[in-house]
């Protein structure tokens, strides 16, 4: 993979990037490039070498081979300097439950070895920015889950960094939730915050990258915005079938003619087709009669599917 024309403004480069555990490579040979102040995603099962790959780019895992730079520097020589300039929200909240939702950030400020004064502006502020001002002196351990991870983002604002890498930022939280944390990064990344994200959530990744890959294996496989990766990768719109019981749904074969390809999936039948609507009059015109159907457009889960053989969360 390359990216084409001079970028100065690149904030991460890779270029051959490979992990190694032993035996095992679980990053091979990947290249990478994150521009300033973009929303850049990574899309992978489990094992596919995402959370590897963020780690080197978190500067806290040495690279075995290939080419890596953050803000221009070399993590294997320059990691203290790179990760003064990040922000990491990783998957799992590690908050320190039994303490206050402002000491939470305070004591957190103070690893960077910020002036008091500083602590306490940047935590009024960072506290109002993920609305939880009115929690500032609540126990960690009483809030909700969507108010801790607005926490761990706050708390990864602390030192004001230049790049923000989340991992699998909205895991297990409620739409409204989801929603009001997509809100958050938004205003992150107008203000020139540039983002790195992780994501099981194809909803998500359509909404706030924009650009990014997909890998599989330790490779990437794909990458380009969301837009011209459904158009690369999909077909126009995609019909969802769900037949009756073992025996009555007919097999792939017969329903080939109606769709340039079909996946049979565990709970449903996807056609992808150009004219959701002409591909369902065709398939009752032949005598088949799903329990239900839904024409839809193409999605970055079709992408996926396409690319890896299966679905992303499984």
């Amino acid at each position: 993979m390359s990216w084409s024309g001079a970028e100065p403004e690149l904030i991460v480069e890779a270029r051959g990037l490979t992990k190694r555990f032993g035996d095992f490579e679980a990053v091979r040979g990947i290249d990478v490039a994150v521009r300033r102040g973009e929303s850049f995603g990574f899309l992978g099962p489990n094992g596919a070498g995402k959370t590897s790959t963020m780690r080197m780019i978190s500067a806290v895992s040495r690279p075995t081979a290939g080419e890596l730079t953050i803000f221009g520097l070399d993590p294997r020589t320059e990691g203290p300097r790179i990760r003064a300039g990040l922000g990491v929200v990783p998957q799992e909240d590690t908050l320190e439950l039994e303490l206050s939702v402002r000491w939470n950030l305070e004591m957190f400020g103070r690893y960077f070895d910020l002036p008091r004064a500083e602590i306490r502006q940047r935590t009024a502020e960072l506290l109002e920015f993920v609305q939880l001002s009115d929690r500032a002196n609540s126990r960690v351990d009483d809030l909700s889950g969507g108010m801790r991870r607005r926490l761990t983002i706050a708390r990864a604002l602390i030192n004001q960094p230049q790049l923000l890498i989340l991992d699998e930022p909205t895991t297990g939280l409620d739409p409204q939730a989801r929603h009001l944390l997509w809100d958050r990064l938004y205003r992150l990344k107008r203000e020139g915050v540039t983002l790195i994200i992780t994501t099981h959530y194809m909803d998500e990744a359509e909404q706030l990258c924009d650009r990014l890959v997909v890998m599989d294996h330790g490779a990437i496989v794909a990458h380009g915005t969301p837009r011209e990766l459904i158009d690369q990768h999909s077909t126009r719109e995609v019909v969802e079938l769900r037949f009756g019981e073992e025996g009555v749904e007919p097999t792939p074969a017969r329903l080939a003619s109606f769709a340039q390809r079909v996946e049979v999936l565990p709970d449903r039948t996807l056609l992808y087709v150009d004219d959701g609507d002409e591909a369902l009059r065709d398939v009752h015109g032949d005598g088949l009669t799903p329990l239900s159907a839904l024409v839809r457009r193409s999605s970055l889960e079709d992408v996926f599917l396409r690319l890896t053989g299966r679905t992303l969360v499984e």
